[in-house]
């Protein structure tokens, strides 16, 4: 691994009053009335983000002319994005003009390039009518305020680990459609006339560190899981968490487009088995594991670095089995199902033990226990790149089904008939129940105890207070 420092350096990133900055963008006066005026909007709009109703086209105008005067007058503070924000006017002024359809803001999504700045504590204004994934999918106008995060060790980890599309961001304030469990900022939820090619993603990383810790915490108590010390400095610490996240993140997203794979690594519009999903995330977050272990013991890494890659081992394990294992409904849930997995696994292996009610680890094996399942993973798509579609699926079937017990109602597990497996793939995945894999009596008891703490985190940032 190579490991150099990579410093990007934005002038006049942050201008204006700086009593302004001080205080807070998200209480300056324009920014509060652009918000409202968002907030206005989306009560209006359709599903697809159009106004259709003729008579609210008036009220409809006047809170298009109220955001595009906030946005002028917040410009300043944002050099960096000033051709993003003119390009932006120029888009809601179009949409008012054409009588409020379907949003078309390509212009100015091409415009908005966050990537090019990734420097710690730049801020940005983004506006666009967009879905936020695990929220809605109404397309409405949402407002968010935003903070990249991106620490010195960060920029040196991805001169070895490049991902220049990646940017982890934290909130400042946002509208309601960011009042949810979306801890995603993505530019292909945005309304745009076509697809172009997308540039950057962005992770809030301060939403994904407060849930953790307020979740963490409480399965830790409930289990009575004593952690280790540098473990619970996360539960206590919401920026070295943050940080951890984005490392995790950073490697995470990156090990998408990378590796033998049978298949396009994001998988999309393929209708397939929500397990192969399932396997999918897991592989690139236990990539994110392998990696870490890694850093950890590398000279030529920083001493920040190996900190934290210390740090995302403790995060990958404990954010998929108490939180991802137990989070959603039981509807192909396919993060559920990595998190049991990822359990069921270390629990067959040794190295996590429930006895006496008590939640213990081995943790001098847990590396190597943790990396052969990302390895068994690996292998099945190296395998698979041979195999016709419909034998891949049936492969990783097996191969999830030694570790996890499926539904006894599964006509997966007793095995598909003749006539099925002739057929066409719709018939195979007609067939794998919502609940194909259903919870074990460990997370049934853990979800019920655990079920008000993961509802409190809808919503949360990293200003909340545990």
């Amino acid at each position: 691994m190579s490991i150099s420092v990579e410093k990007t350096h934005v002038a006049n990133a942050l201008v204006g009053e700086p009593e302004v900055l001080e205080d807070g963008l998200a209480q300056h006066p324009s920014w509060l009335r652009l918000k409202a005026a968002a907030t206005s909007l989306q009560a209006m709009q359709s599903q697809n983000g159009s106004i259709t109703d003729v008579n609210q086209h008036a009220d409809a105008a006047a809170s298009v002319a109220r955001i595009t005067a906030a946005v002028t007058d917040l410009t300043p503070h944002f050099a960096h994005d000033a051709a993003y924000l003119a390009a932006l006017i120029v888009d809601f002024d179009r949409w008012a003009a054409d009588g409020f359809g379907v949003p078309d803001f390509y212009d100015s999504l091409l415009a908005f390039q966050p990537q090019q700045h990734r420097v710690n504590g730049l801020r940005h204004l983004v506006v666009f009518p967009m879905y936020t994934q695990n929220g809605s999918a109404n397309r409405l106008v949402e407002a968010v305020l935003i903070e990249v995060i991106w620490p010195e060790f960060i920029g040196e980890l991805e001169a070895g680990y490049t991902n220049k599309l990646f940017v982890p961001i934290r909130f400042l304030d946002f509208t309601p459609g960011y009042d949810t469990n979306s801890a995603v900022l993505f530019p292909e939820t945005v309304a745009m006339r076509e697809i172009p090619t997308f540039t950057w993603g962005a992770i809030f990383a301060d939403r994904e560190a407060a849930r953790f810790r307020r979740v963490v915490r409480a399965a830790a108590e409930i289990t009575r899981l004593e952690l280790p010390a540098d473990a619970a400095l996360l539960l206590d610490d919401q920026h070295l968490t943050e940080e951890t996240f984005v490392m995790w993140d950073l490697i995470h997203d990156r090990t998408h487009m990378r590796g033998d794979l049978p298949f396009d690594p994001f998988m999309i519009k393929q209708r397939m088995p929500f397990f192969l999903y399932s396997l999918e995330e897991l592989r690139c977050d236990l990539t994110a594991f392998r990696e870490s272990v890694t850093i950890e013991h590398s000279e030529l890494a920083s001493p920040e670095a190996r900190q934290h890659a210390k740090l995302v081992q403790y995060a990958v394990i404990f954010d998929r089995i108490f939180r991802f294992a137990i989070t959603g409904n039981r509807v192909r849930n396919y993060d559920g199902l990595g998190g049991q997995l990822l359990f069921a696994w270390m629990h067959q292996h040794g190295v996590l033990h429930w006895t006496d009610t008590r939640l213990t680890f081995d943790w001098d094996a847990v590396p190597e226990v943790v990396i052969a399942l990302g390895a068994q993973i690996d292998e099945l798509y190296w395998a698979s790149i041979d195999r016709p579609k419909k034998a891949h699926w049936l492969a990783a079937y097996a191969m999830i089904s030694k570790t996890l017990t499926p539904n006894p109602a599964s006509t997966w597990a007793r095995g598909l008939p003749l006539e099925l497996l002739a057929g066409a793939p719709k018939g195979y995945t007609d067939q794998v129940l919502d609940d194909e894999f259903p919870l074990s009596m460990f997370f049934e008891a853990l979800e019920k105890k655990m079920r008000t703490v993961i509802e409190s985190t809808a919503g949360i940032t990293g200003s909340a207070v545990d």
